[in-house]
């Protein structure tokens, strides 16, 4: 069999997830934030050489001139470089764009005051209206940037303390002795949290639970009642980091107060629906950051509604446009890293996700300008035998990493294959 230029090899299988070879890497440019793209591969469109003339026409033996010496002469003994078949893993990705944050900022907004009697229980509760309730004014607020973890103060309003609780169970309600409920489970597991003792975390507010309040109230600075009220204290599912400041100090706690997230550093991909494959929870991504920093990941949160967003020319299409739209509809993606200090100083920055889209492992390989394209069809490699060069056909499997998957007869670990100037 003979071989033939190799320029109809198809540009996909001769792409390869080799990212050194594009131009627009990040080696390559000056990090900037780009606008959302649709999901880049790094397979690369690589040309597959062709065999040396002088090599092919050895393989079939036909020469010009006038004599057989002079043939024997001038015929090359075999390509001008060789390589070994090698088996090893292949593993092809896709690299999407992300970006590194803290996450959405929600707000929190001054409880609403709680006043008169409420029914608990069965029980008649008297509460008065107080500061603590949501009235009064703000005198102390944290700084843009600020960490708070339970037990330390999101607020201060008439300069009584208004701390943190970790949960998912608001405070919505007087809670007193003979309550229960999610929330007063809730209000003794952070009190046990914060060293306070003498009562059993479970759902019922008990005398214990009233007497380890009041120690708490006591550390707070605050009257010592043994109830608690729904502004008596904040909820979130953990530590908070301050995003941005509402609330003014010497004004009435209305409305947002002050907006945060959570306190370590995020990626959040909008992925292509049709990648949805390539993700799942827990699955390892490797993040590059603008000063090409790498830093593994983890896939902590895959969205299970799709967002379509609808593009347009902008100013709505001009004359002689087609007038089509493009929609793509995504999935929200969350990454989490372990390693913060990888991070660096970065708060916020648009990174390169890379995701393992497909892994061959334990395959036979050969550097893809190996391959030659076959007159008859197919591709093949050039060896060197007993009966000087031959061409054997070959299957391609995945390309990446600047290699070819190949099988077939005769194709084994170890055989020397040509690779054409």
């Amino acid at each position: 069999m003979s071989a033939r230029d190799a320029s109809s090899l198809p540009a996909a299988e001769a792409s390869v997830a080799d990212s050194s070879e594009h131009t627009d890497t990040p080696e390559a440019q000056t990090p900037r934030r780009r606008p959302r793209r649709a999901l880049r591969t790094s397979l690369i469109a690589t040309a597959v050489l062709v065999v040396a003339a002088a090599g092919a026409v050895a393989a079939t033996g036909t020469l010009g001139g006038d004599s057989e010496d002079k043939a024997a002469s001038t015929a090359p003994t075999g390509p001008p470089k060789t390589t070994k078949v090698q088996r090893a893993t292949l593993t092809r990705t896709e690299t999407v764009d992300g970006n590194l944050g803290y996450g959405s900022a929600t707000a929190l907004q001054a409880a609403a005051a709680t006043a008169g009697t409420q029914q608990q229980n069965g029980n008649q509760t008297t509460s008065g209206t107080t500061a603590d309730s949501g009235q009064g004014v703000l005198t102390w607020l944290p700084a843009e940037g600020d960490k708070i973890s339970r037990g330390e103060p999101a607020y201060r309003l008439n300069e009584q303390k208004v701390p943190l609780l970790y949960g998912s169970t608001p405070l919505y309600r007087i809670l007193s002795v003979g309550a229960d409920g999610k929330d007063v489970k809730m209000l003794e597991q952070n009190l046990a949290k914060l060293g306070y003792t003498g009562f059993t975390v479970d759902d019922e507010y008990t005398s214990g639970t009233a007497e380890a309040v009041k120690d708490w109230q006591e550390d707070l600075g605050r009257e010592q009642t043994g109830t608690v009220a729904p502004g008596d204290a904040v909820v979130a599912a953990g530590a908070r980091r301050v995003a941005d400041v509402k609330g003014t100090l010497g004004s009435a706690p209305a409305g947002d107060i002050l907006t945060w997230t959570g306190t370590e550093r995020i990626v959040t991909v909008d992925l292509d629906v049709q990648y949805e494959d390539l993700v799942d929870d827990g699955t390892a991504a490797a993040l590059r950051l603008p000063d090409g920093t790498q830093v593994t990941a983890t896939v902590a949160e895959v969205g299970t509604a799709a967002t379509a967003a609808s593009s347009s020319q902008e100013g709505g299409g001009s004359s002689g446009s087609s007038g089509n739209s493009a929609a793509e509809a995504t999935l929200p993606v969350t990454l989490t890293i372990s390693d913060q200090k990888k991070l660096g100083r970065y708060n916020a920055a648009p990174v390169d996700v890379t995701l393992t889209a497909e892994t061959h492992k334990n395959v036979l390989t050969v550097p893809i300008n190996a391959l030659v394209a076959l007159q008859e069809g197919g591709y093949g490699l050039e060896t060197v035998g007993s009966h000087g060069i031959e061409y054997v056909p070959v299957k391609l499997g995945m390309f990446a990493g600047g290699r070819v998957e190949v099988s077939g007869p005769g194709v084994r670990d170890g055989l020397i294959v040509g690779v054409p100037k």
